[in-house]
């Protein structure tokens, strides 16, 4: 694993993270200063795949690269101006599903070893200790049902099958290993397909029924996360997926307000080579981190 240290409001946060692709991620290191006084400590774990690390494209990789711009980081730096100081620890890997979380294998861990058992192990090692974990899972069990402009909508209703079991199980391990002292927050998914509503033909279409698909997507995490009492993060509509109203883009081009935050808050809007790319650029990661905020507890 590599290990970045960045020092936010005075305080030394942790990153851990895996080798992507068999290579050493960089240290990272930022100074920032501020008057506010710290005075809670709580390890953060974040758990998820590309969107978990702040995956953005970069010009050293256009296709896109965890970076330290993520929500999590973006969650520290909020935290930290109320006084928290939060010890991150990302264990997220690009692509992963929840059946690689579960049984591997993915091109961040090396078999029998996955981001589940670091984050189990993770867990024992402080069960005493205040902690937040966060989990991003779904999107790639879902994926798989949306492609080249089609949905099929047998395999989305047997992926959310899976989704809804498989998801389970994480948590069941999860909560298993978790000490008295530990909150988890779930977060649901923004919809990356909202501006192919601005084609005709089959890309609308599929615009459309990505909307019913993604949808169906956060009710079944909502309720995984809900059978654990554990709250969920709202992306959805912190990237104003059902604001529908009409509005005029740059370029006085007519559209609805939802696919014109899709185009602010990720990548899918820019133009080549960064484009169109599905994560969130660093105005969304911001928002995926309010949301978060919004549903923590009073105190951590």
């Amino acid at each position: 694993m590599a290990i970045a240290i960045v020092v936010i409001i005075g305080v030394t946060v942790v990153f851990v993270r895996p080798n992507f692709q068999g290579s050493t991620v960089p240290p990272q290191t930022t100074s920032r200063s501020a008057s506010v006084s710290t005075k809670t400590t709580v390890l953060y774990l974040d758990i998820g795949a590309s969107v978990s690390v702040g995956v953005q494209p970069t010009p050293r990789d256009p296709k896109g690269q965890p970076t330290s711009r993520g929500y999590s980081n973006r969650l520290v730096t909020l935290e930290a101006a109320k006084g928290v100081t939060l010890k991150l620890t990302e264990l997220g890997c690009p692509g992963e599903s929840i059946a690689t979380m579960l049984r591997g294998p993915d091109p961040c861990y090396v078999t029998p070893d996955t981001q589940l058992s670091d984050a189990v192990a993770l867990l024992h090692t402080h069960h005493g200790a205040s902690s937040l974990v966060t989990v991003d899972l779904g999107f790639n069990t879902l994926d798989v049902c949306l492609r080249n402009l089609d949905i099929d909508l047998t395999c989305v209703k047997a992926q959310l099958s899976l989704l809804r079991q498989q998801l389970g199980q994480v948590m069941r391990a999860l909560n298993k290993a978790a000490g008295p002292n530990v909150v988890f927050i779930g977060l649901g998914h923004y919809n990356p397909y909202l501006t192919k509503s601005t084609k005709e033909g089959a890309a609308e279409v599929f615009a459309k029924n990505s909307l019913v698909a993604l949808r169906q997507m956060n009710q079944s995490l909502s309720q995984v996360y809900g059978s654990f009492k554990i709250r969920m993060a709202d992306i959805s509509r912190a990237f104003h997926e059902e604001d529908t109203h009409v509005v005029r883009n740059a370029k006085k081009e007519i559209t609805t307000a939802n696919v014109q935050y899709e185009c602010k808050f990720t990548w899918m809007c820019a133009p080549k080579p960064f484009g169109p790319n599905i994560h969130p650029t660093d105005a969304g990661y911001l928002a995926i981190a309010k949301a978060i905020e919004a549903v923590l507890p009073a105190r951590l």
